[in-house]
């Protein structure tokens, strides 16, 4: 995987790389890939995660433009269940208190329950996900999004993690 994106850096940036290539001074790969000549930059962070507040049990939540949430599980999760292959969802209106199960994924591995975020009540569910629960495994982040809610509690969000305070919380579990 690294070293497609070591190609694809090099055949983008080919004519800044050539004088390069000239040298006689051998250059790692390595350390090609992390020189100014390339006008990109590898980061272990992602703006789709940037702004999302996580749950130690693995659930995520966005605060959208309109001040409902958007909730989701974290790629961790979804890589440890495996191919999601159905997911329980609760019906619009119910209403949550922080940390209810509010439904289940089902994957060729294991089954997990899902727990609220936050207090609030559902607006919208991905309905996506009845026909395509593999949406979860291919774009937790975006496309595989469990369900909108309202942010009843705002000072709730205080107490969740954000994306590297959650990096810590996964390393210290499987350790």
């Amino acid at each position: 995987m690294a070293a497609c994106g070591l190609l694809r850096s090099l055949s983008s940036n080919f004519f800044t790389v050539l004088p390069l290539l000239n040298r006689s001074v051998t250059l790692s790969p390595l350390r090609l890939a992390s020189t100014s000549y390339f006008g990109r930059t590898i980061t272990t962070s992602s703006r789709v995660t940037a702004d999302l507040k996580f749950t130690d049990k693995h659930e995520w939540i966005r605060v959208e433009d309109d001040g409902n949430g958007t909730v989701g599980i974290s790629k961790f999760a979804q890589e440890a269940l495996g191919d999601v292959v159905y997911c329980g969802l609760p019906e619009v209106g119910t209403q949550l208190a922080q940390q209810d199960e509010f439904g289940a994924l089902e994957s060729v591995k294991a089954a997990s329950e899902l727990y609220s975020p936050l207090t609030g009540e559902v607006v919208e569910v991905n309905t996506l996900l009845a026909d395509n629960p593999g949406l979860v495994n291919k774009s937790c982040y975006t496309d595989g999004w469990l369900m909108k809610m309202t942010i009843g509690n705002p000072a709730e969000l205080d107490a969740l993690m954000d994306e590297a305070a959650y990096d810590r919380y996964i390393r210290s579990i499987e350790d």
